[in-house]
């Protein structure tokens, strides 16, 4: 795979196969709800000024229970408070962190989901069929830390910079490509949404649609378009994107690919044999093609 490449037929079964298997993804409207609100607007390179089009929260309801309940999510929330934010320091990962890591690894392999992207990654000769040795390769894919910020120690890794969210020189936020996190940031009044991205052309996204571009600022610094998934499950999004990584050798890999009704970009850039970022673009949905 390389620049902006469209996906193989088989490439595509699979994400699409795990979509289907993805039994832990919430459903719109009822186990959670969000509030699109205005359209965002162009904000100047650089610029950490943004007009609100969305005075309101994104998230209107999240059916907490479930993320409390379902084993992945209740590992995966365990491991958003591990890390420093600010690039350039060092993390410090206690027994317990490494543990929390492991565990949350151990339930993603439990899933349908992972073990779908297991036997397609075996098959591709990417990974070791043994599970024991296949959560190895999976922890140094995302949870190994390396220097991301030259200046300083081991101060990150793919898990943190993708689903926790980063700083960088105190001047732009990196990563936080997740919805759950997003949901806790916001539910606390860490995180201010400003409104939806389209597209000039494009559809209007739907409070459904499981895609979403979106702007907001976090620790005083604005994110003027972030992709990310909504409701779906960790297992999934680590499935995809580990697929995605392995499938390349490239720095930066980009695979446009249909997944259910959405025309997506998924994005990924490489830090030696980690993940330094992944994230979805969405192209378009609404059951219209490009």
């Amino acid at each position: 795979m390389s620049r902006s490449q469209q996906a193989t037929p088989e490439l595509t079964e699979v994400l699409n196969q795990l979509w289907r298997l993805d039994t832990n993804r919430l459903n719109p409207g009822t186990d959670y709800i969000i509030s699109l609100q205005g359209r965002a607007g162009f904000v100047a390179q650089g610029s950490n000024y943004a007009k609100d089009m969305a005075k309101a929260l994104l998230f209107k309801y999240v059916n907490e229970d479930k993320l409390r309940g379902i084993k992945t999510y209740s590992h995966f929330v365990n491991l958003l408070d591990n890390y420093e934010s600010s690039t350039g320091v060092s993390e410090r990962v206690t027994a317990e962190e490494l543990q929390e890591n492991r565990l949350f690894i151990d339930s993603v392999m439990e899933t349908n989901v992972m073990k779908r992207a297991h036997k397609y990654l075996v098959g591709k000769r990417q990974s070791p069929s043994d599970p024991e040795q296949f959560k190895r390769q999976l922890y140094d894919i995302w949870f190994r830390l390396y220097h991301r910020d030259k200046s300083g120690g081991e101060d990150s890794c793919g898990f943190e910079h993708v689903f926790v969210g980063e700083t960088k020189f105190g001047q732009e936020i990196v990563g936080l490509h997740n919805w759950v996190q997003f949901y806790l940031l916001e539910k606390h009044g860490h995180v201010d949404y400003k409104g939806y991205k389209a597209r000039d052309g494009k559809d209007t996204p739907d409070e459904d649609d499981h895609v979403l571009n979106l702007q907001f600022s976090w620790k005083g610094l604005l994110k003027p378009v972030g992709g990310c998934f909504v409701g779906v499950s960790p297992e999934f999004e680590v499935a995809l994107f580990t697929i995605i990584f392995l499938m390349s050798t490239e720095k930066m890999t980009s695979v446009v690919v249909k997944v259910d009704e959405y025309v997506l970009e998924l994005v990924v850039y490489r830090h030696g044999k980690s993940i330094g970022t992944s994230f979805p673009k969405l192209l378009s949905g609404n059951h219209k093609d490009l």
